[in-house]
């Protein structure tokens, strides 16, 4: 792997503490911490990244080459030196590793260990330090780690701090405190946690804010969420390939503030994650997000972007001051280092089917909610057409007729007066479209009855006989 900032280099780093947490079995905690001296010129800083899962492995670093980017502002000797102890050894090792030595044999440079006197623990930290801008370097690190904290990856806490160097004792500042990755029950599954994460990623605009936004989101506020996943059958090439989805629509009345605007957006940033650690989409994972014919849902894709890395769906239809929130998971059932990654083609596939379960899985849970772009105008129709049986009903004076009509309604004849017919008919016409709209296009069968008892209705036309047909073929009657 090659990186050129010491941006990449850190993100890496991180990526290969969160799965030496994962493989440990007891809860762990992976600090990045930076230390500055601003009296200096250029500013010095100090980067740790360290954690107590279980012992580093060299080989995580075999491939690692650092690139020097001659735009860049940071300077770096490219040492790293690291230290790391596994729970069975009895000794803390230490290195130094050379990222600008092209001889890999001459990269890493051992250096004497020393003894743990008989202590049991394990963890590793790995130091570096640039010459440049602290403030740039946190802004990203901290996009990194909020990003991270949606996971809520069991038995991990995350913390990012910033201590300034040039005074003894100065208070350390914790941007991603450890309490942010509030712990779920033992038996919540990854996607439970994953939904639970991207919650409190809406609740506070992303990472625009630290605290949830009550502007925006009071008590028992309610939002559209959706998840899915898909897995790949395990074989000799793959080790179980898991794609998981969670889509959020929130709709927020009356934005207050500038980082509220966030909230009604018309693009979408696909938070995307491989292996429990943030990361560009893949090319084959973005083909299965274009692949998804988004009309049947409602939406209308009207470009893809892709700003320093991060990829923006732009919607055309979003209705106002709404906002769709995407992250999407690929990680295998076996841990693995990032070194050691299987790449697979399946990922586009496994991408679309993903997102079309999370889909589905928020138009069942929310009446109304992604009706394709068909139903939507099927049901502009339904208020002229239950105008019209209403006005039948009514008019009839035949008052067997009109009570059994009445008690298909579940109205009592002391209810008859004003709107309360058509509005009941029009209800039930439109909750007959949704209902159809959400299965699949090649299971649609015959919509159920509008009314609970096997009733034939005669479809009537008036003067407007094609919003009459559009209707009744909608609900195949």
């Amino acid at each position: 792997m090659e990186v050129s900032s010491v941006q990449q280099l850190c993100e890496h780093l991180i990526s290969c503490a969160i799965q030496r947490c994962r493989m440990s079995d007891h809860l762990c905690r992976l600090s990045v911490l930076l230390k500055y001296s601003p009296s200096s010129d250029p500013t010095l800083v100090r980067i740790s990244v360290s954690d107590t899962g279980v012992g580093s492995c060299l080989e995580e670093f075999q491939c690692l080459k650092y690139a020097v980017d001659p735009a860049s502002a940071e300077k770096w000797d490219g040492v790293l030196s690291l230290t790391t102890t596994n729970i069975t050894d009895d000794e803390i090792y230490q290195y130094h590793l050379n990222l600008k030595e092209n001889v890999p044999t001459r990269s890493l440079t051992k250096l004497p260990s020393s003894s743990k006197n008989g202590a049991t623990f394990s963890g590793t930290e790995m130091n570096l330090s640039i010459f440049g801008s602290v403030d740039a370097l946190l802004m990203k690190l901290t996009h990194f780690l909020g990003k991270t904290v949606i996971l809520k990856i069991p038995n991990v806490v995350i913390e990012l701090a910033v201590e300034c160097g040039d005074i003894p004792g100065s208070r350390c500042e914790k941007i991603v405190p450890a309490k942010e990755c509030s712990v779920l029950s033992s038996a919540a599954s990854n996607i439970e946690r994953l939904k639970s994460g991207l919650k409190e990623y809406v609740f506070k605009h992303g990472n625009s804010s630290s605290d949830i936004c009550h502007s925006c989101f009071s008590d028992g506020v309610h939002l559209k969420v959706g998840s899915g996943v898909a897995c790949c059958t395990e074989s000799h090439r793959n080790s179980g390939q898991k794609m998981e989805a969670v889509i959020i629509i929130n709709e927020v009345s009356n934005p207050t503030t500038p980082s509220c605007f966030r909230a009604c957006d018309a693009k979408t940033e696909v938070l995307y994650f491989k292996d429990f650690s943030p990361c560009s989409i893949s090319q084959s994972a973005l083909n299965g997000l274009t692949s998804i014919d988004w009309k049947n849902y409602g939406l209308s894709l009207r470009s893809i972007a892709d700003q320093d890395g991060y990829i923006f769906l732009e919607w055309e239809n979003l209705p106002a001051n709404t906002h769709v929130d995407l992250v999407l998971h690929c990680y295998h059932k076996e841990v693995m280092l990032p070194s050691t990654l299987h790449k697979t083609r399946l990922e586009r596939t496994i991408t679309r089917k993903a997102v079309k379960l999370a889909l589905n899985d928020l138009k069942d849970r929310n009446t109304g909610a992604l009706l394709s772009s068909h139903a939507i105008k099927i049901c502009s129709y339904a208020p002229d057409l239950a105008r019209t049986i209403a006005g039948l009903v009514l008019s009839s004076n035949d008052s067997l007729f009109q009570g059994e009509c009445l008690s298909l309604l579940g109205l009592q004849p002391q209810e008859i007066g004003g709107r309360i017919v058509e509005d009941c008919i029009n209800e039930k016409i439109i909750s007959a479209i949704e209902i159809n709209d959400r299965k699949p296009q090649t299971k649609r069968e015959a919509a159920p009855f509008l009314f609970e008892d096997d009733f034939n209705l005669e479809p009537y036309v008036d003067d407007d006989e094609y919003k009459g047909k559009e209707v009744f073929s909608a609900l195949d009657l």
